[in-house]
């Protein structure tokens, strides 16, 4: 998922306060991307962007728990903010907590209806609520949204493991 921008005058400062920290999550860099991070974050804790990028890093080292509060502190700062919540949907997913990443997942596509991060991370919540016809729809949807071609192969391969066991 590609980093989005929000609005306003605040948010180009917010968004330029974590450059670093995006150039060392590109660089594959976690450890001292937190590092980074949680200076940033000491210096201005309103900065939804060092939340979100917490995130991501956190995840990256396997800390799904603090990626899942990372996420929440983001949206708490910035509720529209839409890659946040697709993070967060992915993350509840795979803390085991399907019905709520279902829940973030569905806000997700109220925001932004079509989306197919949205979509993907809807259709693999349901996925793992065994709640099968419901995940096909989405991602379905999710490939008729064009999306890269990694994401697609992964995708039609479930699709495919799903019409193999009847579902």
């Amino acid at each position: 998922m590609k980093p989005e921008r929000l609005q306003g005058d605040k948010d180009a400062a917010h968004w330029d306060a974590v450059d670093e920290a995006r150039e060392l999550l590109h660089e594959e860099a976690f450890h001292e991307a937190l590092v980074e991070l949680r200076r940033v974050l000491e210096a201005d804790a309103t900065n939804p962007y060092a939340f979100h990028f917490l995130g991501v890093a956190l995840y990256e080292v396997g800390e799904l728990a603090p990626a899942r509060d990372a996420y929440r502190a983001a949206l708490r700062l910035a509720p529209e903010y839409l890659g946040a919540r697709v993070a967060l949907a992915h993350v509840l997913r795979m803390l085991g907590d399907a019905r709520e990443a279902v829940k973030e997942g569905l806000a997700a596509l109220s925001q932004a209806p079509g989306d197919s991060d949205a979509l993907h991370a809807v259709g693999l919540a349901y996925l793992a609520r065994d709640d099968h016809k419901a995940a096909r729809r989405y991602l379905e949807a999710f490939l008729e949204a064009r999306p890269e071609f990694e994401a697609a192969v992964e995708v039609r391969a479930i699709l495919e493991r799903m019409n193999e066991e009847g579902n």
